[in-house]
């Protein structure tokens, strides 16, 4: 499994999923990343995750595929 960490600078406490995975490079805007939540392809902390603005704040895991998982930290 491919490994990614991505770092969530201040002021900002969450970014919302379909913006993470075009963040990290996954796909190439927002809305492929709503496209890819909404296959059913994303957990978060090992849960399904439909919501494709859903926040996700530092310290959670992404997985996409079960191929490619995405570590939040908090810059710091």
């Amino acid at each position: 499994m491919e490994h990614l960490d991505f770092e969530l600078e201040p002021p900002h406490e969450y970014v919302e999923l379909n913006q993470l995975l075009k963040l990290v490079g996954i796909c190439d805007s927002g809305g492929a990343g709503k496209a890819i939540v909404a296959s059913g392809a994303v957990t978060v902390d090992g849960v399904l995750e439909t919501r494709k603005t859903c926040k996700i704040r530092p310290g959670q895991r992404v997985v996409v595929d079960e191929e490619i998982e995405i570590r939040v930290h908090a810059a710091g």
